[in-house]
């Protein structure tokens, strides 16, 4: 039996995944866990990796499609298993006989395009750019993708009488349709961006130009940048947020910083120890490591970290899974390998599944502090503001230091506010003194 590749489902609140392209054509053999398609989920870009080693075939849905969870995409066919063979084409297997290959027929016009012999996607390009099929030419009998766009470019600029034909709706994702009927656009006159020129979500915006010439287009919106808007509205709408926030001296987190670095070898940033802080400050607060779900209060068993990490169509959060039981050297290495594939759009399914918590930093950007936004369905998000002298006390005198301001963002359905003041309590304390936590 073949194996099915399906759109997978990376979140419950997924219903569609788009998918952007293949990376195996049908015919080519492919390995287990190795990618074979790219698809745009509700949060990020991901590659699907082969469920199976065999053939790829059947592949049924296209680049700028997009798919119902669930829905079989592909079949991998196991070697040797019907179906797995490479298909041989009516010129290839002349070669093979010596014989001399028919030209291309056309199908038989009275049976019909209703008992023509086409594939699906066939069928679908020819209700889109208006073809009729019993006049598409085939050399092996049944209509392919093709043979469609090769009919379509041979009757570009004249019909048969010489008179000038109306240009044609090009392929276009579902996507894109809905946007043009949203905006008004004449899908016939939009260049598209995708394989065989078809019309793409992202197409939609650049066609609606302005008025004014001199004035730019506006830019698309992914979907990820779409369901992160709507996860975050619905975050901000539906979950109480309430915030604490605690100045801490962080001296010392500074001078363990570049003691870390220098015994492992490895470039460790403020991230990474943050990251060590608060998986122990949950460990020894498991109160907060929790999940509102369905109206009850759900503790996680592990402690995954997620670092919200800025791409260029939006944000996503790859998680640090079992994050207290990682070294220093394992967190800077996993940070390292997460927010470089999530910048290159190769994160994996299974890199953005399970957190319990986040961390968001815009210390780079020179932010002071800042409220995030709860991750649904976790209960907390710490917002980590830059690293900056500001005039202390220390002992009773005033003296400059480095500090940093932590806010942490809780839903009140989930923590209330004395357990997480102590959770954001011990986690300053052991900001300022690291070895009060870790020891």
């Amino acid at each position: 039996m073949p194996t099915n590749v399906i759109m997978p489902a990376l979140e419950l609140a997924q219903e569609t995944g788009k998918v952007l392209r293949w990376i195996k054509k049908p015919g080519d053999s492919v390995r287990r866990g190795e990618p074979i398609v790219e698809i745009e989920t509700d949060k990020v870009t991901v590659e699907i990796e082969a469920p199976a080693a065999g053939v790829l075939r059947q592949v049924s849905a296209q680049a700028g499609d997009v798919v119902p969870v669930g829905k079989t995409i592909a079949l991998i066919f196991a070697a040797g298993e019907a179906g797995a063979a490479p298909a041989v084409t009516p010129a290839a297997s002349a070669v093979a006989t010596g014989a001399v290959p028919a030209p291309p027929t056309a199908v038989n016009e009275s049976a019909g395009a209703g008992a023509v012999k086409a594939s699906p996607l066939a069928r679908k390009i020819a209700e889109q750019h208006g073809v009729d099929l019993t006049r598409v030419r085939t050399a092996s009998g049944r209509i392919e993708k093709a043979d469609v766009l090769a009919h379509v470019e041979s009757q570009k600029g004249t019909a048969g009488n010489g008179a000038p034909v109306p240009a044609r709706i090009a392929a276009a994702s579902p996507k894109a349709r809905r946007l043009a009927a949203e905006r008004g656009v004449d899908l016939r006159v939009v260049r598209g961006s995708g394989p065989d020129g078809a019309v793409l979500a992202g197409d939609i915006p650049a066609a609606a130009a302005p008025a004014s010439p001199r004035a730019a287009a506006a830019p698309g919106v992914s979907n990820v940048w779409r369901i992160m808007a709507e996860r975050m509205t619905a975050s901000w709408t539906t979950a109480p947020h309430f915030y604490l926030v605690r100045e801490v001296n962080v001296s010392r987190l500074v001078t363990w910083r570049e003691r870390a670095s220098k015994q492992t070898g490895v470039r460790i940033t403020y991230t990474d120890l943050l990251v060590r802080l608060v998986a122990a400050a949950l460990s020894q607060h498991p109160r907060v490591n929790v999940a509102w779900k369905d109206g009850a209060i759900v503790q996680n068993a592990d402690i995954n970290i997620g670092l919200a990490v800025a791409i260029e169509d939006g944000l996503v959060v790859p998680v640090l899974h079992r994050a207290d039981t990682l070294s220093l050297a394992e967190i800077a290495g996993r940070r390292e390998d997460l927010v470089g594939r999530a910048q290159a759009s190769k994160l994996r399914p299974a890199d953005i599944q399970g957190g319990t918590f986040t961390i968001s930093n815009l210390g780079m950007y020179g932010v002071d502090a800042f409220n995030a936004i709860v991750n649904p369905p976790q209960a907390g998000i710490l917002a980590v503001g830059r690293i900056v002298d500001r005039v202390v006390a220390v002992g009773g005198h005033p003296v400059v230091q480095p500090t940093s301001v932590l806010t942490l963002s809780c839903d009140h359905r989930a923590l209330d506010g004395a357990g997480a003041a102590r959770f954001l309590g011990a986690l300053a304390e052991a900001t300022e003194e690291p070895l009060t936590l870790l020891l």
